[in-house]
């Protein structure tokens, strides 16, 4: 498929609607979504918590491709293709760890913290060493959060940077842990599963665990109608100092909003579940704030803990979901928190939504499918999300017909890209 086909192909949507078969199916749109999403947007990669200290590292994927983060001597963290560039092995596995320098396991060839190649044997007397370091990546980090961009132009920062820090400050990420790390795959394409995690239209029946503290029946994250609770809880917020926003651009959103009466956690009962809190203010009573971030993200802050949902495609109809749960780096586990209790109610939740995406993706692989009508008060940022993905893919397009000076297939404006 050329990407005059997927231009077709976004040309068919209609206004307000879900895609094109197409674009949840195919093979060629999935490289498509990589190379024109995935690799040209902002990610958050993980917390800086993950890296306490120089030679402490993360690898993880971004679709087929690896990447590593590392905390450098200086204390700086930065963030690399985890590609040898002798020919191309990983450095490191995917997890986490520790090494005072990153050694390619097939012929040792030797890398500072940094990037810089320190060794590479049997190579000829001539060989450059300051040619070969690591590929880098873009990274940015904001209040204890790690964010990297594959673009070779990533899109702007500023905003992002300047909101973000406010909001999640009072969270004082750089004392937090990351208390578990959970994996789930779900058979459905990653347009799929995001939309499903955009909406709320089907919590009150497919999310009953989840309904008892978030206020399900709210239509959008930035809209709380003046209602006397959200009123009581934005005053209350002010008053210990707590921003709550809204604040975003086209591809991220974020705002502190109240869980439901009585409420004080995201938990099975609404009752804290970690003794020791992240933030102290208003007696860690301070509903949820959620930023998320296009194509893959969102994140709940309570008083208690930090959920974080990524979710990184791996087929056309396989997309890798991860969840991490933080709590302050003094919570001692089996003492200040139970991590059975600490994880549930979104591993239940996952799972929800691991069956109704199949089920979605099921439903759409028929022949009958035909693209249906949002709700424009149940599916604000479903609306939201789709509109930004057809706007990202046709600027990638006319981006590279305008590069390649026309019309060009898929493989060539990949290569150029790459």
């Amino acid at each position: 498929m050329d990407l005059g086909e997927i231009k077709a192909l976004l040309d068919e949507r209609r206004a307000g609607h879900s895609l094109p078969q197409a674009l949840y199916t195919d093979p060629a749109v999935f490289e498509f979504d990589l190379t024109a999403i995935y690799g040209q947007s902002w990610l958050m990669a993980g917390f800086e918590c993950e890296l306490p200290e120089a030679g402490s590292y993360s690898s993880f994927k971004v679709g087929r491709w690896p990447i590593l983060l590392v905390r450098d001597r200086a204390g700086q963290i930065r963030a690399f293709h985890n590609s040898c560039r002798h020919r191309g092995a990983m450095l490191c596995k995917e997890g986490t760890g520790k090494a005072p320098r990153l050694v390619c396991p097939y012929h040792r060839w030797t890398y500072n913290l940094d990037g810089s190649l320190l060794s590479a044997m049997r190579m000829p007397e001539d060989f450059d060493r300051a040619e070969h370091g690591l590929g880098e990546v873009h990274v940015e980090t904001v209040a204890g959060v790690i964010y990297i961009c594959l673009a070779e132009t990533p899109p702007p920062f500023e905003v992002f940077r300047r909101e973000m820090t406010a909001l999640l400050a009072p969270h004082d990420l750089a004392n937090a842990k990351v208390a578990h790390v959970e994996t789930l795959t779900e058979y459905a394409n990653w347009k799929l599963v995001l939309e499903n995690g955009r909406e709320c239209y089907h919590c009150q029946a497919g999310h009953p665990e989840l309904a008892r503290t978030f206020p399900v029946e709210v239509s959008s994250y930035f809209e709380f109608g003046g209602a006397d609770h959200a009123a009581t809880f934005e005053a209350r917020m002010a008053e210990h100092g707590l921003p709550v926003g809204p604040a975003g651009e086209d591809w991220w959103q974020a705002i502190r909003f109240p869980l439901n009466p009585g409420m004080r956690s995201m938990s099975m009962d609404g009752e804290p579940i970690v003794a020791r809190p992240m933030v102290g203010a208003a007696d860690g009573d301070i509903g949820s704030l959620r930023w998320a971030l296009e194509p893959h993200s969102f994140a709940h802050a309570v008083g208690d803990h930090l959920f974080f949902f990524s979710a990184m495609p791996i087929g056309p109809r396989e997309t890798l979901v991860t969840g991490k749960w933080l709590v302050h780096k003094d919570a001692v586990e089996g003492v200040d928190y139970d991590r059975a209790r600490l994880i549930e109610l979104w591993n239940i939740t996952n799972q929800q939504d691991k069956d109704l995406a199949e089920n979605n993706q099921a439903g759409v692989d028929s022949p009958g499918y035909r693209p249906g009508p949002y709700s424009p008060d149940a599916e604000v940022l479903v609306l939201r999300f789709v509109d930004w993905y057809c706007t990202k893919a046709r600027a990638y397009i006319e981006q590279q017909a305008g590069t390649m000076g026309g019309a060009l297939s898929y493989a060539e404006g990949a290569a150029h890209a790459a």
